[in-house]
């Protein structure tokens, strides 16, 4: 965008640091799925034009002027607030993980118009979850998905290593299930049972809509959402705080 520009797009907030005293840096995951960065001044201040519109989670349509640094906020406009998840220790635990996966699987000036819809399908079915449960699986299928999405997909149905459709261990590391054989060289590999595995497949494979009907245990829900965080701790080489805060809840 050339000096003195300014262009309109719409974004989700996924990040928000604080700038000196009134402003904010934002970070948006932009719809066509690149990743942005732009000043909110004043955001800070209550009763400011921008406070209550560029929150965590808020999809906004932007006018974003350029300027030395960083694009500055012009104007605002919430498009879905996501007002459900405020004030929910557990559904602002979800929609944290959700936003804390977006933000390390965009980048700036990388174009991938998946990231945006699926990103703002996760964070309504964080509003839309009937329980911790139910939490637990959009945000396990979100991660899961996004990563598969760009080639971090986990093998289930047989032993990644050999082929052998008889798998009893899983390993993030391995890339996926392993039959008993192969396991012995690998380290950490951990005992799955046929049941778990059709889990992390329906995690994948299943949508938003028909995860958040499925009765679910919440000791299953816990379990997956375990392996879907050492998933995408291991293939996004990052420390997950949010992830590891919504596993201690």
């Amino acid at each position: 965008m050339p000096r003195g520009r300014s262009r309109h797009t719409s974004a989700i907030v996924i990040d928000r640091t604080k700038l000196g005293e009134s402003d904010l840096i934002l970070t948006l995951l932009e719809r066509d799925g690149s990743q942005g960065r732009a000043v909110a001044k004043g955001a800070r201040k209550p009763g400011g034009k921008l406070a209550a519109r560029v929150q965590l989670f808020c999809e906004l349509d932007l006018l974003l002027a350029q300027g030395r640094n960083l694009d500055v906020v012009a104007e605002a406009q919430l498009t879905n607030p996501h007002q459900a998840l405020r004030g929910d220790l557990e559904r602002v635990s979800a929609a944290s993980v959700v936003c804390e996966v977006a933000k390390l699987t965009s980048f700036p000036d990388a174009h991938d118009p998946f990231l945006a819809p699926i990103c703002s399908r996760a964070l309504l079915a964080c509003e839309q979850a009937a329980n911790q449960a139910h939490l637990d699986l959009v945000v396990g299928a979100y991660a899961l998905k996004v990563l598969s999405h760009q080639g971090w997909r986990p093998v289930l149905d047989e032993c990644v290593a050999c082929g052998d459709a008889a798998v009893t261990r899983f390993s993030c590391a391995a890339g996926g299930a392993l039959c008993e054989s192969c396991a012995r060289n690998i380290e950490g590999a951990e005992p799955v049972d046929a049941a778990t595995l059709g889990w992390l497949a329906a995690l994948v494979g299943s949508t938003f809509d028909q995860l958040l009907e499925v009765p679910i245990d919440g000791q299953v829900s816990s379990l997956l959402l375990a392996i879907c965080h050492r998933w995408a701790a291991t293939y996004l080489e990052s420390r997950l705080r949010a992830f590891e805060f919504m596993l201690s809840v």
